[in-house]
């Protein structure tokens, strides 16, 4: 590849905190309409809303919440490791039912502090040795904007 072709790591960077940003808590307008992030929208959200299955038979939004965070944290662990781990991705649907006010909370800042360690990942890595952590970095983003727009779809049913 030309030289003058690559992409500078300092962009590719900057970008990605831009859209992980506007996911997450700061939207720019690339993606997501004002006030549409996805601590914006949890922060509408009670606990006892948190605790409905979505469609009766479906994941409650505490569970789609926890699920990003432990999502994030595998991220994290895989590419500060290279090594990918064999998790049970079906356990968090499978017992994530209702939540009290304070767990509501707990997993909320769980989230928080996934996603500080997502950008601290971001900031720790000086450059992108391959398309495999480019992947993942990319991932996080529409793997979660993803669960945002079911979070936010089910808000239509519950509001």
């Amino acid at each position: 590849m030309n030289v003058s072709a690559q992409i500078q790591t300092d962009h590719f960077t900057q970008a990605l905190y831009a859209v992980l940003g506007e996911t997450f808590d700061n939207v720019h307008g690339f993606f997501l309409n004002k006030g549409t992030s996805l601590f914006e929208t949890l922060a509408t959200i009670s606990a006892e809303e948190a605790s409905i299955p979505v469609g009766g038979q479906c994941a409650t939004l505490a569970a789609q919440v926890k699920h990003v965070a432990f999502y994030l944290d595998v991220v994290e662990r895989s590419v500060r490791t290279g090594e990918d781990e064999r998790v049970d991705w079906g356990e968090i649907w499978r017992t994530t039912r209702e939540v009290t006010p304070d767990e509501w909370e707990a997993l909320k800042g769980a989230l928080r502090e996934s996603y500080d360690r997502i950008k601290a990942l971001i900031r720790d890595t000086p450059a992108w040795p391959s398309e495999h952590e480019i992947g993942e970095a990319i991932a996080v983003v529409a793997h979660t904007a993803y669960h945002l727009g079911e979070i936010r779809q089910a808000l239509c049913t519950l509001k």
